[in-house]
């Protein structure tokens, strides 16, 4: 487990290029092992301009490896600032090669599903670059609703996807954890992205799927509804998680978009064809 940055109740970030804009957020940030699991292999970054969460998988430490290598490559970025789609694939990659020179010739199949957002400006407003790789989750809740925003890349998904279970059957599927894309494996990392407005008195919830696998979608907007502050809202939801069987690694981050400038509301957008060549 490793856990890059911690609750912040106030951070301000100026918006480039448009003096006297900024972005104000407050966050928090919550991990547990679990009741099942003998390691944390859950990893995770929060620093202002990029927040993410990062699931291993490889068993021992190997999966903590992994978590660890994408989350310290993701934190370097926010030294920064604002972030492109390109240094997301280029961290990933980092990451990528980091975890081959870390584990041993016998650890075969060790990588990291990770789910993050990061800050960037599109048509000169302030935006965020949500990430994915794997069946960690990014959920918005503004005006009272909650949207799972990435799109799990795991076996079940492709199934729902296909008609052939429903989302209440993908939970109890024996392949429910079989995941189709993550970093790792020598491979090079495929994140999808999108778009995201920053938009005044929105919420982003971050988390494992040791959080929505106990959790439903129902209880977590609930949540997000209660108005506690993010870092109490972390807290309920790996609780919750916790009461409700606790079978893998929780981590939950909670962001508020405490005021944007301008306060501006679009569309989702999803982005295709951002991998530069190589």
């Amino acid at each position: 487990m490793t856990v890059l940055g911690e609750r912040n109740d106030h951070f301000d970030i100026p918006v480039p290029e448009r003096d006297g804009a900024i972005v104000s957020l407050a966050w928090g940030v919550a991990t547990d092992i679990g009741h099942k699991r003998k390691h944390n292999e859950d990893s995770l970054v929060a620093a202002g301009t990029v927040f993410a969460v990062a699931d291993g998988m490889g068993g021992h430490a190997a999966g903590d490896v992994a978590s660890d290598a994408v989350v310290t490559r993701l934190a370097e970025l926010a030294s920064g600032g604002f972030v492109q789609p390109e240094a997301i694939i280029g961290a990933l990659r980092a990451a990528t090669a980091d975890i081959s020179n870390a584990i041993d010739d016998r650890e075969l199949g060790v990588g990291t599903t990770v789910t993050g957002i990061a800050m960037t400006v599109h048509g000169g407003h302030p935006y965020w670059i949500v990430f994915n790789v794997g069946d960690s989750r990014l959920y918005l809740y503004e005006h009272n609703v909650i949207t799972q925003v990435t799109v799990d890349h795991s076996v079940v998904q492709e199934l729902v996807t296909a008609g052939l279970i429903t989302s209440m059957d993908a939970a109890r599927h024996p392949d429910s954890n079989v995941v189709t894309r993550a970093v790792g494996f020598n491979a090079e990392p495929v994140p999808d992205f999108w778009l995201l407005p920053v938009t005044s008195n929105s919420r982003v919830l971050l988390c494992s799927d040791g959080l929505t696998r106990e959790v439903t979608e129902l209880r977590l907007r609930e949540h997000l509804a209660a108005g506690l502050d993010p870092q109490d809202t972390a807290n309920a939801l790996m609780q919750d998680a916790l009461d409700a069987g606790g079978r893998d690694n929780v981590t939950a981050i909670v962001i508020d978009v405490l005021a944007a400038d301008p306060a501006r509301g679009a569309d989702i957008l999803e982005v295709e064809d951002t991998a530069p060549s190589r």
